[in-house]
């Protein structure tokens, strides 16, 4: 049998169809997030070590690179300054060192060493799937940079992380004696062009993790 809605009734009822237009036009209870929210910015952290300041230079590239790309910031640090936050926080990390009897130099050594030893990765790997990327400085072309670049991938694919390359063939690199005494504008080329690189496939890690 109907019954006639009261005054208050129908107050009632219009409040409660009210509500509900308000909650399904601000997406609430759906799932979906505002259109015009801003994605979280992709992190990347660049980390070197430096005594002549080349490598530094070559740094500041890959982060001009980073910055290049929008929705991409990137974090400078020399490696004994990097904290736990600091690497568990980055989408990717560029980890840059100048070639010390053709391999990484002893810091650049000691800054994967304290990832266990200081940070405990292990036996999570809490820096599993993030990118990561190398780049050299060394005195003589033959002298040890890709050898160099290498130990740095191979210590990051040993945290089961996602290495690419970019600016060459390992990453990017920079002569620095001889007939190419300090960094040459293709070099810091080649060393934004990593730095580019790994912040757009950060950004396609995030959009192909969120689908």
């Amino acid at each position: 049998m109907f019954l006639p809605l009261t005054s208050s009734s129908r107050l009632h009822l219009h409040g409660s169809l009210f509500l509900c237009a308000l909650l399904l036009a601000l997406g609430i209870g759906s799932g979906e997030t505002f259109a015009d929210e801003p994605a979280p910015l992709v992190k990347v952290l660049v980390t070197y070590h430096s005594l002549s300041g080349n490598t530094e230079r070559m740094a500041e590239a890959v982060v001009n690179g980073v910055k290049s790309v929008s929705d991409a910031e990137a974090l400078l640090k020399r490696v004994g300054k990097v904290t736990a936050d600091d690497l568990f926080s980055a989408d990717a990390v560029v980890v840059g060192s100048p070639v010390y009897w053709s391999n990484m130099s002893g810091e650049v050594k000691t800054f994967f060493d304290n990832w266990q030893f200081k940070f405990g990765v292990f036996p999570e790997f809490k820096m599993k799937n993030k990118i990561g990327a190398a780049f050299a400085t060394g005195g003589q072309v033959s002298s040890g940079k890709e050898v160099t670049m290498l130990t740095i991938l191979a210590a990051m694919l040993g945290n089961q992380m996602i290495v690419v390359s970019g600016g060459g063939a390992f990453g990017a690199s920079a002569t620095t004696e001889g007939d190419s005494p300090g960094i040459d504008n293709k070099e810091l080329a080649d060393a934004k062009a990593l730095g580019r690189r790994v912040a757009e496939v950060a950004i396609m890690m995030r959009r192909g993790a969120s689908h």
